[in-house]
């Protein structure tokens, strides 16, 4: 990877990790902006981490542009030398592919979409050589999915699939951003993956909808009063397709208060997943059953 460093007017460094999002990329990226927190050097003010880049702000009268940028080049170098281990947690969430709502929404929309004659799904199954409905439900839950980012909306995680390049689903976003997308709306642009946290605009292709809240800034969701966001960067996704009954209860128990997510803690090494990609993501995704 050929990391790239540019300067943004006098307080920010930009770093780009790779050309293109790699779990390589996100563990380079979160390998060195770890290190710069736990370094705390006097005058940088803000660390912002995303997909396979990150940008720090800092006050040029406490440490130099020149100085900022060798501190940032040593800890890559010493990033490099570090093993890629995460102690993280895998998250389940139910996912209603092909929901009323999100059917709704992207049919008064099809003049915006590549193939106005197809739903979401039907058509990113067909430029994904996918047998169909059913089988790209089962391409798009039978491997877990890497939260690379949050934010761009309040909690919003960008998600990155945990396969061989060559079986990633890759879906273009809408020709024309839409006006409306239902709230927790399972998206996908480009190679990632999203849960729409709240209701809005929104470009990318709509494949269903979760009953699972992942953002509450009244914290009254007994899962989210610790902290309003569900999702960190890290963590692992594993979708359950679900019908519409098991919609329902679920929201009817999220409302009761009664409803929680199935989480585990599991440890991700990436060099495993390098070796063994399916048997890593079959051992990780075991964790949800106690094993």
């Amino acid at each position: 990877m050929n990391t790239r460093y540019s300067f943004g007017g006098d307080e920010h460094i930009f770093v780009e990790c790779d050309e293109e999002m790699s779990l390589e990329a996100f563990f380079k990226g979160m390998s060195i902006t770890t290190a710069l927190r736990e370094a705390k050097i006097r005058g940088v003010t803000e660390i912002c981490p995303a997909n396979a880049s990150f940008q720090v702000r800092f006050d040029p009268d406490v440490i130099a542009p020149e100085a900022m940028l060798s501190e940032l080049k040593a800890l890559e170098a010493a990033a490099q030398a570090a093993p890629s281990v995460l102690e993280t947690r895998i998250i389940e969430v139910p996912v209603y592919y092909n929901d009323p709502w999100t059917h709704e929404t992207l049919m008064r929309f099809r003049e915006r979409h590549q193939d106005p004659t197809s739903t979401d799904v039907e058509y990113t199954a067909r430029i994904n050589n996918l047998d169909g409905v059913d089988g790209f439900v089962k391409a798009h839950s039978g491997a877990p999915w890497f939260v690379s980012m949050v934010g761009f909306v309040a909690g919003l995680p960008f998600l990155y699939q945990m396969v061989d390049r060559a079986r990633q689903i890759q879906s273009p976003k809408y020709l024309r951003p839409r006006t409306d997308t239902p709230r927790l709306t399972v998206g996908h642009g480009g190679c990632f993956g999203c849960i729409y946290s709240v209701r809005g605009a929104g470009g990318y292709q709509m494949f269903g909808i979760t009953p699972m809240p992942i953002y509450d800034p009244n914290q009254t969701v007994p899962y989210l009063r610790d902290f309003m966001c569900l999702f960190k960067p890290g963590d692992i996704v594993k979708w359950k397709p679900i019908g519409r009954e098991e919609y329902d209860h679920t929201v009817a128990e999220v409302d009761a208060g009664r409803w929680m997510p199935r989480i585990a803690p599991v440890t991700f090494s990436l060099a495993e997943f390098q070796k063994d990609i399916d048997g890593t993501n079959t051992r990780i995704m075991e964790a949800l059953n106690g094993h």
